[in-house]
């Protein structure tokens, strides 16, 4: 049997809040690939960055669905199911991102 994403709901149409995490652009870090969370927008860094701050957004918003953004690339993730979520679209970037690994 297969598992559905229950959250699929929370899904919407974004825009980036950065052009790069949000967080590292503020303190000067660095990250490997970004992630964007699809309820508000917020972009982070994945979890292979030193610091983690999608996944640190998903723990102080409990938004559960990101979108793998660098370059877009249209997967999608649920935190709470731990699954890949079909997403309805692909956000669009907004600007040039730069790349620091």
């Amino acid at each position: 049997m297969s598992q559905t994403c229950q959250h699929r709901d929370t899904v919407n149409e974004v825009t980036p809040s950065a052009l790069g995490c949000e967080e590292c652009l503020k303190t000067g870090g660095w990250w490997v690939h970004l992630r964007l969370c699809r309820s508000c927008g917020h972009v982070g860094c994945c979890d292979d960055s030193p610091n983690r701050h999608a996944t640190a957004h998903f723990h102080a918003t409990r938004h559960p669905i990101i979108e793998g953004y660098d370059p877009p690339e249209g997967w999608g993730w649920c935190y709470v199911d731990e699954m890949e979520v079909d997403l309805p679209d692909q956000t669009p970037q907004r600007g040039p991102i730069p790349r620091f690994i």
